[in-house]
């Protein structure tokens, strides 16, 4: 098993490559091909978001060291690794891109989308660091807990949506 500073710069560098590629075979198309990709990374990063608390909701329910307690952090530690740390990645890299290419970085919308960006990742860090208390079973938190931790990618996801789709200021 690599290091998490290995894999992120694998992922990185996977990220930048295809990031260029798509840019370079696109040409001037780039930006429409990129704002797909983005989409999608978002759609991801999100569904991992909203999966993952649930998935910590039903842990809680388990014994610990109960074979359904690790089937739980088998699949907690896969839904991280595979699916939200590369989807954020990649939202990140290619969010900024966008932005910068658009001019978006002097509008009043975007710095308010940027924040409520910054506070989904913090919301990211936290469940990285519970799926790695929850594989350690150290988890101290209840399951009302996590149902309350649940709600918070869904406020933030109806805030940036508002922002980029209304732009109101």
């Amino acid at each position: 098993m690599s290091s998490p500073i290995v894999r992120a710069a694998v992922a990185l560098v996977v990220t930048a490559l295809g990031f260029g590629a798509i840019a370079y075979l696109a040409g001037p198309a780039a930006y429409d091909w990129l704002k797909a990709l983005h989409v999608i990374a978002i759609i991801s990063w999100m569904a991992g978001m909203l999966y993952l608390p649930r998935l910590f909701i039903y842990h809680c329910d388990a014994e610990k060291g109960s074979k359904q307690s690790e089937t739980f952090k088998v699949m907690e530690r896969r839904l991280l690794r595979a699916i939200i740390n590369p989807a954020m990645v990649i939202s990140w890299v290619v969010g900024l891109w966008l932005a910068w290419q658009g001019g978006w970085f002097k509008a009043g919308w975007f710095h308010a989308k940027l924040l409520a960006v910054i506070a989904l990742s913090a919301s990211h860090g936290y469940l990285s660091a519970a799926v790695r208390a929850f594989a350690e079973d150290r988890n101290l938190k209840s399951a009302s807990h996590w149902r309350l931790v649940n709600e918070i990618p869904t406020v933030l996801m109806i805030v940036i949506v508002v922002l980029v789709i209304v732009k109101p200021f």
